[in-house]
């Protein structure tokens, strides 16, 4: 062939490759020159042969190339139209063998229904039925596990196509031996496989083979060295012969992670564990590596973002660790929860920061980073409860929680109701040159109209004081002050007559209230007790001076019987000390009655009545109540018994006590409980309302 037939043939070549199908990978090799020694060989196709394939070459070597279709065309030319020969019959033995059951799942396939494809290809197929069956757990105690997430059960026997069944069957072999790994047994397999019955229903198995379970061996921790020495092996609890279990596993080495930051190493990193499994003894050499980083002390807060809500200085007087303390991440979790509890940040992280500066004691220092951003500082807050005796009452707010910073809020309120209004200012400073003290001043003016008194009430206060919130629920709470009042009240000057008159006190008062809390919650409480006493010094500061002390003592508790029933029960004791009722202002008197109180009584109902039958008051009280709270889910129902009376001597009596019975519901929110209470009196005296309805938010205590 000559040099220019040889160049167009490549040239066709080239076009074949660029239009055709890709060619084996062996095509487009080449072939090494034989070595000079070599016998040569027989040529595949002679040459004579070769050159008669290939299309002829127009007389111009220049002249555009023929169309590779009709080179195709002309080497692999259409099939002859005459029908095929048929094959030969089935032999009646191979149809036999088709007969027998589906082989192992990743071999099946199963066939499409020949029917259904005749049909509408619009219309709807029919369901394929299909039943389960579960083979080989036994004592490994994963069955019930396997069944929560198995595929094919979820599909509750019925699937779309059977390939649907086959694709769940699947995903159930690949879950069996993950839960079988999971629990050590490494040499466990699953199979599954699809078998029918004679009634064209599917029968999906899934057989497991747990095989030995495997044990961990030697362990071996590889850490840099730290105080104490032990500090890593101790926090990592495994020990050999343990079962080689995910879940423990992890736990372990997630408990490394979260002690070495809490015992001085805040950079400290668990790598990937590594355990080299021993078939022949069914054991597992586990190695962990740690870099343990260096050992920190606190030393300074920094903070940073766009919008601020306060400065750094402020964040020191929030934080519960002294510079030069051993790093501790629970410290820091805490500084965090403070920031949030402040109500401040739309975003708040608090996060360790390397210094590479050494301390006096060998440590390094580490400074917290505080990445801030501040959140809208105003808020709009109302609560509305409704209470026989009491009538109707909505209390609203509306908060400037940082308009003198750091932490100075103006609230300003409003109460409107069937029986009471009022307004109120007040001054609050949260963490005011201390954590969880705050500082509060206010003036309030306010309208009571009761079956126990009328008054025109204005006041100043001013107090210290340290609260639970949701975030922080404390155990030792306590609050001080002092505050003046002036009010002018409507009071009965004859029991017998009933006769009123208008008069203004002048009271100045000094009150103190110290808590102690041990239940676990502050707004639903099912375990624990709290105790409150409250002792406030008081006295007129108009004419004679005459002093009195008012005391109030709270107790309840809370014991869970169950996940879902809790007993609660608290009672109350209250007294005026050193001075006789009616020279106490009528709204500083004791009463009881009412959803706060004995439930089944009016609003401040129990106690000494005039002629008319309206409460007066008394100095001193004693009220019990025990409740059975029953919770299903976000809903409950409550049945309770309260009992209480108020007297006028100085101390309770304990003595014609009254009762009130009834039953409640709740529904459970993530802010708290919402309560509606149906209560109502046993031995119902005249004048006392048939039941009574208390509605609100929050347990009853």
């Amino acid at each position: 062939m000559s040099r220019r037939q040889a160049i167009h043939v490549r040239r066709i070549l080239a076009v074949a490759l660029m239009t055709a199908s890709p060619l084996p990978l062996m095509a487009q090799s080449t072939t090494p020159p034989p070595a000079p020694q070599a016998e040569p060989e027989e040529p595949i196709l002679p040459d004579d042969q070769f050159e008669a394939r290939l299309p002829k070459i127009e007389s111009d070597p220049n002249a555009p190339l023929p169309s590779i279709n009709n080179w195709i065309d002309q080497q692999m030319p259409a099939p002859s139209s005459a029908p095929a020969e048929l094959p030969p019959a089935t032999d009646p033995a191979e149809e036999r063998e088709l007969a027998q059951p589906l082989p192992p799942l990743d071999s099946v396939t199963v066939p499409a229904n020949v029917a259904a494809a005749n049909q509408d290809p619009n219309a709807k197929l029919p369901d394929v039925r299909y039943a389960t069956s579960i083979e080989g757990f036994g004592k490994t105690g994963l069955e019930d596990e396997f069944r929560d997430a198995s595929a094919l059960i979820d599909g509750d026997g019925k699937a779309e196509t059977a390939a649907m069944v086959q694709a769940r069957a699947q995903e159930d072999e690949k879950l069996a031996t993950r839960l079988l790994y999971s629990q050590g047994y490494y040499d466990g397999t699953a199979l599954a496989s699809l078998d029918q019955a004679g009634d064209g229903t599917l029968k999906a198995v899934v057989s497991v083979t747990p095989g030995k379970r495997y044990k961990i061996g030697e362990i071996v921790v590889n850490a840099g060295p730290t105080v104490p020495p032990s500090l890593v092996r101790d926090r990592l609890p495994l020990r050999t012969g343990d079962y080689i279990i995910a879940t423990n596993i992890e736990g372990a080495e997630a408990n490394v992670a979260l002690k070495l930051p809490e015992n001085g190493y805040p950079f400290a990193k668990v790598g990937d564990r590594d355990i080299l499994l021993d078939p022949a003894t069914v054991t597992g050499a586990y190695t962990l590596p740690v870099e343990v980083g260096p050992r920190g002390t606190f030393r300074k807060i920094t903070t940073s973002g766009e919008k601020q809500a306060f400065g750094a200085d402020h964040m020191e007087v929030i934080r519960r660790y002294k510079p030069g303390q051993i790093y501790d991440s629970r410290k820091v979790d805490d500084l965090r929860k403070a920031l949030v509890a402040t109500g401040l940040f739309s975003s708040v992280a608090v996060d360790p920061v390397r210094t590479n500066e050494s301390a006096p004691d060998v440590t390094e220092y580490v400074d917290l980073m505080v990445e801030q951003e501040a959140g809208p500082p105003r808020t709009i807050a109302g609560e509305a409860g409704y209470g026989t005796g009491q009538g109707f009452r909505a209390e609203g707010t509306w908060t400037h929680r940082n308009m003198f910073p750091p932490e100075g809020a103006l609230i300003l309120g409003a109460v409107a109701g069937t029986q009471e209004q009022g307004a109120s200012a007040t001054f609050r400073r949260s963490n005011a040159g201390k954590r969880d003290k705050t500082f509060q001043t206010g003036i309030t003016l306010n309208h009571q109209n009761y079956d126990a008194y009328e008054a025109y009430t204005a006041g100043l206060n001013i107090g210290w004081s340290r609260q639970s919130t949701p975030i922080f629920q404390k155990r030792w709470t306590y609050s001080y002050g002092a505050e003046i009042l002036l009010t002018n009240e409507q009071v009965v000057t004859n029991l017998l007559t009933a006769d009123k008159t208008r008069r203004t006190y002048f009271i100045g008062a000094l009150p103190v209230q110290v808590g102690y809390d041990r239940s676990n919650d502050l707004l639903n409480p099912t375990k624990g007790f709290r105790a409150n006493l409250r002792v406030s010094p008081e006295g007129s500061l108009q004419g004679n001076f005459s002093p009195y002390v008012r005391s109030t003592f709270d107790l309840s508790g809370y014991y869970p019987v169950s996940d879902s029933l809790v007993i609660a029960a608290r009672t109350r004791l209250g007294t005026i000390n050193g001075v006789d009722r009616d020279d106490v202002a009528p709204s500083r008197r004791i009463y009881a009655g009412g959803g706060g109180s004995v439930r089944g009584f009016g609003y401040q109902e129990l106690g000494p009545k005039d002629v008319n039958n309206d409460p007066i008051g008394g100095r001193s009280v004693n009220e019990f109540a025990v409740e059975g709270r029953y919770r299903f889910g976000n809903y409950g129902v409550v049945a309770f018994v309260d009992a209480g009376q108020v007297y006028e001597s100085q101390m309770p009596k304990f003595s014609d006590m009254r009762y009130g019975v009834g039953l409640g519901g709740r529904f459970y929110t993530n802010f708290g409980p919402f309560r509606a209470d149906i209560a109502m009196p046993i031995n119902r005296q005249p004048g006392e309302s048939k039941f009574a309805l208390y509605i609100g938010i929050g347990q009853a205590f």
